[in-house]
């Protein structure tokens, strides 16, 4: 196969023209000199790489050329001729059109970001979706949905520590990111423009979804700060290498891992016959490397992920940066290579948020792609809301409200004089059997699952030793979290286990997060908060307390804090989990989600919400099989609750947006799960256990998330995988650029034999001939499989 002789860097766009926004600012300036998310918030210009005179920096790869002022000297290369004054650097998307040069080219790659106008400390996943549409020079088109991350929050292509306030002050407590999106272009023909999407107004009246799903801010913005143009390189395949980056993850043995992604920026196929393999190199002796990563096939413009495991020799203090590369061989010959910053070793976890941001979701994490939620508790025994429209285990915040409907129905049901804590006996858990659920959980092809500890009502499912307000010392008088892990650890052990804890209390005396202590919400009066004794610092000796217990008795593999903007000592709180994974015996790696009230975590959590497009983040949509509850809600009939199709669907549409799906269940008071959930629970893992190559370590295809009905992942180095929600007919039209070949083998997971496929030229389409038996041999969604080297 003929090789390029090179590859072609990306060609950066001037956007000066078109920039109405001043995103970034200096130290030294005045305050309301820029305004990023229409509040008054900006990002560090110190914190940049080194740019050259004409504004041009490398970030994540990909040059971008950032009209901004330069800094410090320092942080810049060469005369400093470039733009000085305080001014917009960035675009605000309004459906701007923005010229592109005339050549073929595979991609136009921006650094962007979201920003939304929110109070600090909320933590909020707010990210912003937008089509965007390539005008080509014959008068043609083609459109793709993205979507960008919310600029507050760590792991973006550019990250800094902190950003200026309002008043010029800085936040060092905050992470900012800026993001690679990147819009695939048909390098067949000549682009002539792009048009970015129609984003709401930092002024808007549009309220969108907050992590919690409880209240809202004004709507995100896009914001774009670079475009680079990827060109297509003719002769052959050619290689680009972006975003390198060393991370604090275990890999094949190693404690940390290097990872990069690997472009064909060519014209022709990289096959076996190339022979391509990634090593790592570093300016120490004695670092060990894992085995070289090998590239066994790539069609042009595709993309693959390669990582190599890193081990620093045993003399080198942890955190010593050194300078590595990643050397690119073909047939025993290096061809290139590319540079990467590392850091020899993991130093201990710092308590600050410019430690605790190093972080990253583990491997483990990003492929499990399915857990199992559980809210079970003293709510599971009212067990009612609004069917559709609110949450069971929020019975007692609502019942003290006279405008819900709770609140009646609890004066019809138990009567006036009947407290939340009365139901507190009620809750016996009889008939829970540990060993019955987890098992349930990996039938159902659960990687792992999240158990609620404890909820807002402040009642511990285990034994806490700072209140007796728990199940062992109340209820069922048994330490429930404790029985639960211990039947994980002994039936079901492939699974990882998370804890959630929820941060602020309801009504608990010392900090009520509704203002005020126990009381009858109709008569006014005074109510004991059963098991506590009241009179000591909520955060600092209840709250961080429990959670280092849970740390210390239980060891999680994932903690699933929740409520972000409640006080909280999260920052003192985590790294003592981060340093205990770490340096236990056998060290491994945890996550926490982004509702600890610290803008440092590994991953977003969206609530009975999605994403519109890929999130190049990490991110885990949680809902319930319950149309709007995660506890169970007796009131709910069968038939509202998700259909085994509608389950199967969604955790396929978040997984090719790069995301995690945990699906809640709501055990009955007694420990019994309904047989509804249990049914479909059953139903999600005979699909799993048929189809669940296409999701399991599985990564999103860079060019679309989807098309119609259909959905795709990425197998990277092994398999193109095509997901259909609908039932296929006897063809299934792809209308995409999907990565085959001439001897390209395409089945159907499921169904033994190949299927007869063909390219439709004119149409750009890939047409597969699906026989009624392989039509029959599926449900759910249907998944095909192109073989990457074949």
């Amino acid at each position: 196969m003929a090789t390029a002789p090179m590859t072609a860097a990306p060609i950066t766009v001037p956007l000066q023209l078109h920039f109405d926004n001043a995103g970034f600012a200096r130290a030294d300036e005045p305050a309301g000199s820029a305004d990023f998310d229409g509040v008054g918030h900006t990002l560090p210009v110190e914190e940049l790489p080194p740019r050259a005179a004409d504004g041009v920096c490398e970030i994540g790869g990909v040059p971008c050329l950032l009209i901004v002022p330069p800094g410090e000297p320092a942080n810049v290369s060469g005369p400093e001729s470039g733009p000085d004054s305080t001014g917009p650097d960035n675009i605000v998307a309004r459906g701007q059109r923005i010229e592109l040069p005339p050549t073929p080219a595979h991609s136009a790659l921006l650094l962007a970001a979201g920003s939304v106008a929110q109070p600090i400390g909320t933590g909020s996943s707010a990210a912003v979706s937008g089509v965007f549409t390539v005008i080509y020079a014959d008068g043609s088109t083609s459109s793709t949905t993205l979507t960008a991350p919310g600029y507050l929050g760590p792991g973006g292509v550019f990250e800094a520590g902190y950003r200026y306030r309002p008043d010029g002050t800085v936040e060092d407590e905050a992470t900012v990111s800026l993001w690679n999106l990147e819009v695939p272009l048909d390098p067949a023909r000549v682009p002539a423009a792009l048009v970015l999407p129609v984003t709401a107004d930092a002024a808007s009246d549009e309220v969108v979804a907050g992590e919690s799903g409880r209240s809202g801010s004004a709507a995100p913005q896009l914001h774009v700060f670079a475009l680079s143009l990827q060109p297509l390189v003719t002769g052959g395949a050619a290689l680009s290498v972006r975003q390198p980056r060393c991370m604090p993850m275990m890999f094949d043995g190693a404690p940390q891992t290097v990872e990069a992604t690997i472009v064909n920026v060519g014209d022709a196929w990289l096959t076996e016959v190339d022979g391509v393999t990634v090593t790592l190199e570093t300016d120490v002796e004695n670092a060990v490397t894992t085995k070289p990563a090998c590239i066994r096939a790539l069609a042009p413009g595709e993309q693959v992920r390669v990582r190599i495991g890193l081990t620093a020799p045993a003399d080198v203090e942890p955190g010593t940066p050194v300078s590595g590369r990643l050397v690119l061989q073909r047939k025993g010959r290096t061809s290139q290579h590319a540079s990467v910053a590392l850091t020899l070793g993991v130093p201990d976890y710092a308590r600050t948020t410019a430690s605790l941001r190093g972080h990253r979701a583990p491997h483990w994490f990003t492929g499990a792609k399915f857990g199992i939620f559980i809210h079970w508790g003293v709510y599971s025994v009212p067990a009612w809301a609004p069917v559709g429209e609110d949450y069971a285990e929020w019975y007692w915040a609502r019942m003290d409200n006279p405008e819900a409907p709770t609140y009646g129905h609890h004066a019809r049901e138990w009567g006036e004089d009947f407290a939340y804590d009365d139901f507190i006996p009620m809750f016996t858990a009889e008939n829970f059997d540990p060993r019955d659920w987890v098992e349930l959980f990996a039938a159902a092809g659960a990687r792992y699952f999240v158990f609620t500890a404890k909820h807002h009502d402040g009642f511990c499912l285990w034994d806490t030793a700072l209140s007796e307000r728990s199940s062992v010392h109340l209820g069922p008088k048994r330490d429930l979290l404790r029985e639960l892990l211990e039947a994980a650890d002994q039936h079901a052990p492939e699974l990882y286990q998370g804890i959630y804890f929820s941060q602020p209390e309801f009504f608990n005396p010392d900090d009520p997060w509704w203002g005020h202590a126990p009381r009858n919400p109709y008569t006014g009066a005074e109510l004991p908060y059963t098991g506590y004794t009241a009179g000591r610092d909520f955060v600092r000796d209840y709250q961080a307390g429990q959670a280092r217990e849970l740390i210390d008795l239980f060891d999680p593999d994932l903690i699933w804090f929740d409520i972000s903007g409640a006080p909280n000592d999260s920052v003192n709180v985590v790294p003592g989990y981060y340093n205990k994974a770490k340096n236990r015996p056998e060290p491994k790696d945890v996550a926490v989600n982004s509702r600890g009230g610290i803008y440092a975590y590994d991953y977003r959590t969206p609530e009975y919400a999605t994403f519109a497009g890929t999130v190049n983040a990490a991110w885990e949509a949680s809902r319930g099989l319950d149309p709007h509850s995660y506890g169970f809600n007796a009131a709910t009939p069968e038939d509202a609750y998700m259909t085994a199709d509608e389950v199967v669907r969604q955790l396929v549409d978040i997984v090719s947006k790069n995301g995690n799906f945990l699906l809640d269940i709501g055990p009955r008071a007694d420990g019994t799960i309904p047989e509804v959930m249990r049914d479909r629970l059953n139903a999600v893992g005979a699909w799993l256990r048929v189809n669940g190559e296409a999701i399991y370590d599985t990564t999103p295809w860079w060019r679309a998330a989807e098309s119609g009905d259909l959905r795709f992942t990425v197998k990277d180095d092994e398999a193109f995988y095509i997901h259909s929600l609908t039932p296929p007919g006897d063809r299934l039209v792809v209308e995409a650029a999907v990565p085959i070949r001439e001897g390209s083998r395409v089945t159907l997971c499921g169904y033994e034999g190949e299927l007869a496929w063909s390219w439709d030229e004119q149409r750009g389409a890939l047409i597969v001939e699906v026989p009624q038996a392989a039509r029959e041999s599926g449900e759910h969604v249907w998944v095909f499989k192109i073989d990457a080297g074949s």
